[in-house]
């Protein structure tokens, strides 16, 4: 008789990695969405509640610029620190400042109206959510097989901005009204209780431990987090192109309210839920275009949807509210359309990680300061350029940054990518 080999029996793959998600660093996508709840909270009613305080709206502008600037920094700390320290002991510390001067913030300076410590404890809690929330992407990067790598920034981005702002804020619309904006405030910080208990669930060892070499210099291994941009210029190349990312949504919010209340004729009612549409949108497509990079290639998913598709939808958003009076469900549909293409950047992280194996963490200091950045360059395009040539002609220059993005992400090719054939 002939003997007969058995064919290996292949064992179902966990759930959680079926969908795309590492599973021992599941718990920590749950302590991001904790997190940016938290951060969401406050982010539709804070800037009117320091107003009804008395100050005045340029000194609450500068609350939120100095606060954009610690958080840039922070962003780009996030993966040198990781780099010396390890991602989880980063997130730790994120979390430990995000308590700490919350805290101080609101015994300090909301409850006697002290504007200096208002601005001094926001600008500190500042580095807290960058170090937290951007050290567990580094840790996704360096802990996740390649082959799920783009759907699992995908969750990444889901959970980040399923927190911040979507339920944070939907959250708010029921505390505000109930217990008040003082403690609705307060109430942030069980939330951020809650990350941290979700974060100590994490047990996989990637991130317990410094990602730099064994014995490098410290000093030498923070400058490489920033000399990396030259000395890899794809690496650069991927930080101007996640600024360009988010640019045009943080800008929009500075002159759109304005621009569609005043300009166009919708109701301050219709606008908030045009933005709702748009960043349910986002953090819908967040998830789906991590499974499409991974599938149709992380390049070609960032240069098609992401920087050719935004540029199509940004100016798609401007020319919808155009017609007299305006056509408000061609609005909305638009802004979904432009909330989907924003998603489109998503598997960007994992070229970045794949251009630098050996130094992902430094590779994830630039895309994070990216970012960062991104929340004071919308803002800024927007104060130099609205004046000079109106609401079109700054929606232009947006849509025309998406398409140099576009462009910029065609020289990103890296062997591990579907699309580097």
């Amino acid at each position: 008789m002939e003997a007969t080999t058995a064919k290996p029996v292949e064992l179902p793959r966990p759930f959680l990695e079926r969908l795309g998600i590492y599973p021992p660093l599941a718990w920590g996508f749950l302590a991001v969405l904790l997190l940016m709840c938290a951060c969401g909270v406050e982010s539709g009613f804070l800037s009117a509640y320091l107003a009804s305080k008395g100050i005045s709206a340029s000194a609450v502008a500068l609350v939120f610029t100095v606060y954009g600037v610690t958080a840039t920094f922070a962003s780009w700390l996030s993966g040198a620190l990781s780099d010396l320290w390890g991602p989880k002991r980063v997130m730790l510390i994120g979390l430990a400042i995000w308590l700490i001067f919350h805290m101080t913030f609101l015994l300090l300076g909301v409850a006697p109206g002290n504007y200096p410590l208002i601005l001094v404890f926001y600008a500190l809690r500042g580095f807290g959510y960058p170090l937290f929330a951007y050290a567990f992407l580094v840790w996704i990067t360096v802990a996740t097989p390649a082959r799920n790598l783009g759907t699992s920034l995908g969750w990444f981005w889901f959970a980040f901005a399923a927190g911040f702002p979507t339920l944070g804020s939907l959250i708010a619309s029921y505390l505000v009204p109930s217990v008040g904006a003082y403690q609705t405030l307060w109430w942030a910080l069980i939330f951020v209780a809650a990350a941290g208990l979700a974060l100590f669930t994490v047990r996989d060892p990637t991130g317990t431990r410094r990602l730099a070499p064994a014995g490098e210099n410290p000093i030498k291994t923070l400058i490489s987090s920033a000399t990396i941009a030259w000395q890899i210029p794809k690496i650069g190349i991927g930080g101007i192109v996640r600024t360009i990312n988010t640019a045009a949504q943080l800008g929009f919010l500075v002159f759109l309210p304005v621009y569609c209340t005043t300009r166009v004729g919708f109701t301050l009612t219709q606008w908030l839920r045009l933005l709702t549409m748009l960043s349910v949108t986002n953090v819908i497509w967040n998830l789906l275009f991590g499974i499409i990079g991974d599938k149709f290639g992380w390049r070609r998913t960032v240069v098609w949807f992401g920087g050719v598709g935004c540029a199509v939808t940004t100016l798609m958003l401007y020319y919808s509210m155009q017609g007299h009076p305006a056509n408000y469900a061609l609005a909305v549909v638009a802004g979904m359309f432009f909330g989907a293409a924003l998603s489109g950047y998503t598997p960007l992280g994992a070229i970045m990680a794949a251009l630098a194996p050996g130094r992902k963490g430094a590779a994830m200091s630039i895309l994070n300061f990216g970012a960062g950045a991104s929340a004071w360059v919308g803002p800024a395009i927007v104060g130099i350029f609205l004046p000079l040539v109106g609401a079109g002609g700054v929606m232009w220059i947006f849509a025309v940054l998406y398409a140099i993005s576009a462009a910029l992400t065609m020289f990103m090719r890296v062997p591990e990518d579907k699309a580097a054939a």
